[in-house]
C-alpha cells in the first residue's frame, strides 16, 4: 500500500478503523487484501472483546438475572432506553424479553418506541427528561429500567436511572470505556462496562451481554 505522507489527506480520525480508504491504492490485488486483512482484524477483535466482556461480567449479570427475575415473578415489568444506536439496542432487547424465541414472554417495552411520546416530551419538557417522565407516568415499585449507552454519560439516561432509582425499580445501565456516570452511581444498582474504546465493538459485546442476561433470566427458578 502506497502511505506517502507527502500526499495523504489530513487525518480525519477514522484512518485507524479504515486506512485503506484515504491511500492512493492502484494494486487491486493488494487493496483487496487490505480489505480482507481488516476485516479479518476488527472480527477477532470482536470476539476477544465479547469473550472477555462476557467472563468479566457474568458474576453481574448472575445477579441481575436474579433480581430481574424475582420482579418479573411479582409482577414487575421491564422497561429500556438508550439514544441513537443504544436505543435501536435497547429496543432489540425489550423485544427480546417480551417475544423471545423460546421460554416465557415477559412484561418489557422500549420507551424509544413510540415517537409521538418521544418528540412530545422532548418540546415540552427538555429532552434530557423524555426518559424520566415516561417513567413518572408509567413506572412502579418492582419494575425494572435497561439504560444502555456507550459513553454511560448520557444526560437523559442518568436522569431516567435516577428518577427509577428513586421510585424503587431496579436499576441496570450499559457502558463502555471506563462506564463514565453509570459507573459507582449510586443510582445504577448494576453497571455492566465493555471497555473498550471503539463504539463498534462496545455495541457488539453489549448485544452479547443483553442476550447473555435474558437467557439467565429464563434459567432463573423463579420464573420455572
Amino acid at each position: 500500500m502506497n502511505t506517502d505522507s507527502g500526499s495523504a489527506p489530513p487525518d480525519t480520525g477514522t484512518d485507524f478503523l479504515y486506512p485503506f480508504i484515504d491511500a492512493n491504492e492502484t494494486d487491486a490485488e493488494a487493496l483487496l487484501a487490505d480489505l480482507r486483512n481488516s476485516a479479518q482484524s476488527k472480527a477477532a477483535e470482536s470476539v476477544a472483546l465479547r469473550q472477555a466482556s462476557l467472563q468479566e461480567s457474568a458474576p453481574l449479570i448472575e445477579t441481575a438475572a436474579a433480581e430481574m427475575a424475582r420482579r418479573f415473578a411479582a409482577g414487575g415489568r421491564l422497561f429500556c432506553f438508550g439514544n441513537g444506536g443504544s436505543s435501536t439496542d435497547a429496543s432489540t432487547l425489550a423485544e427480546l424479553f417480551a417475544r423471545p424465541p423460546s421460554g416465557r414472554p415477559l412484561p418489557a417495552w422500549s420507551l424509544t418506541a413510540d415517537e409521538a411520546v418521544l418528540t412530545a416530551l422532548g418540546n415540552d419538557v427538555g429532552f434530557e427528561l423524555v426518559f424520566a417522565r415516561q417513567l413518572i407516568a408509567r413506572a412502579r415499585p418492582g419494575d425494572i429500567v435497561i439504560a444502555m449507552s456507550t459513553s454511560g454519560n448520557s444526560a437523559d439516561l442518568v436522569a431516567g436511572l435516577t428518577e427509577a432509582h428513586r421510585r424503587g425499580l431496579c436499576t441496570i445501565g450499559f457502558a463502555g470505556y471506563d462506564g463514565g456516570a453509570f459507573a459507582d452511581h449510586p443510582d445504577v444498582d448494576i453497571c455492566l462496562v465493555v471497555r473498550s474504546q471503539s463504539v463498534h465493538r462496545i455495541q457488539e459485546s453489549q448485544a452479547l451481554l443483553g442476550y447473555q442476561l435474558w437467557a439467565s433470566v429464563q434459567a432463573h427458578e423463579a420464573l420455572q
